[in-house]
């Protein structure tokens, strides 16, 4: 509650909340899913039927996870262009401890997700050490990470895995959930309480909001970005891992040249979700329906037959849209003494 809250007649502060509310990213995101789901389902034959709810849930499973990595490191008001790099490196390195030393699975997704919180731990000591903005560092480990994993691997897939990996990207529930959504989900509320109920979630958002201040306050401003940075990897990681499980092979490509298939999906969804660029506020229910929202604008063009550029041309500018029309309202909530 804020002390405007506080001095406003009876009645005036649960209607600054609804306000809020109905101008939130949240409430946006959920009117544009429900209004694209009825035309999608109207014009697009086969749209609603559980084969494609169960690929859409899947698909959006793994363009959340994209998106909740790019946000862990947004939150301190940096970026991670390698995301895709560190996946596609974290997932190949949990094929070859299966296929390569013999490792049982879980121990080798263990070493998968730790080998991409390592990666991360090197962007995030590079960026406090140098002083350089995380985009410059990313943008050059994206190319260092997928080109030593290229030459170490030879370009070749890991495909002798368990069949453990593609009977659980394949297994249904209720005949059209996938279980890879639950695990989105799961990933999605840890993050949320993270950052609600933690001494270091609140530490992250704080040296987003004003490195500075929280400095002064005792908060260890780097120690924080590196967390955050080691965060962004691992869940990039279990992201890349999700994909072996869709197809049941590591593939160096599977997240395109450089990882770079990956950016356009890890940008839109926290974006759109309301995830400050500048860091110091988060939306991880925001994150979640941007990226579900994207993921079913895919889906649905893709299956009224508009080319896959075309789509990938909309996407930008949806998020062009996304990042002007937030500006916007954050001038009007400010205006109206709201924000």
């Amino acid at each position: 509650m804020t002390i405007q809250d506080i001095n406003s007649p009876p009645g005036a502060t649960g209607g600054l909340s609804r306000t809020r509310f109905f101008l939130s990213n949240e409430f946006g995101l959920i009117l544009l899913i429900i209004v694209f789901a009825v035309i999608f389902g109207l014009s697009a034959r086969g749209f609603l039927s559980p084969f494609n709810l169960f690929t859409l849930g899947r698909n959006s499973a793994i363009n959340i996870m994209i998106g909740l990595s790019m946000m862990t490191v947004i939150v301190t008001g940096g970026l991670n262009l390698a995301v895709g790099a560190m996946g596609v490196s974290a997932a190949m390195v949990c094929g070859w401890l299966i296929e390569g030393l013999g490792v049982p699975w879980p121990l080798a997704i263990l070493g998968g997700l730790a080998f991409g919180a390592a990666l991360g731990f090197i962007n995030g000591w590079m960026v406090v050490r140098t002083g350089l903005h995380s985009f410059i560092i990313t943008l050059a480990t994206m190319s260092i990470f997928f080109g030593a994993m290229i030459f170490l691997t030879r370009a070749e897939a890991f495909r002798d895995l368990p069949a453990a990996f593609s009977a659980f990207g394949k297994m249904k529930f209720a005949n059209y959930l996938s279980p890879l959504l639950l695990v989105t989900l799961a990933v999605a509320v840890a993050l949320a309480w993270l950052y609600r109920a933690t001494l270091t979630g609140r530490e992250m958002l704080a040296a987003g909001a004003s490195p500075a201040a929280a400095e002064l306050s005792g908060i260890r401003v780097d120690r924080m970005v590196i967390l955050c940075h080691m965060l962004s990897g691992g869940l990039a990681g279990l992201a890349a891992l999700m994909l072996v499980a869709r197809n049941g092979a590591a593939i160096p490509s599977m997240a395109g040249q450089l990882g770079q298939d990956w950016l356009l999906p890890a940008f839109l969804g926290p974006v759109l979700g309301g995830t400050l660029l500048q860091g110091g506020k988060v939306s991880v229910l925001g994150t979640v329906l941007g990226a579900f929202l994207v993921t079913m604008l895919s889906s649905g063009l893709l299956m009224l037959q508009v080319g896959a550029f075309w789509v990938q041309t909309f996407l930008g500018l949806m998020l062009l849209v996304a990042v002007l029309l937030d500006k916007a309202r954050r001038s009007y909530l400010a205006r109206r003494n709201l924000a």
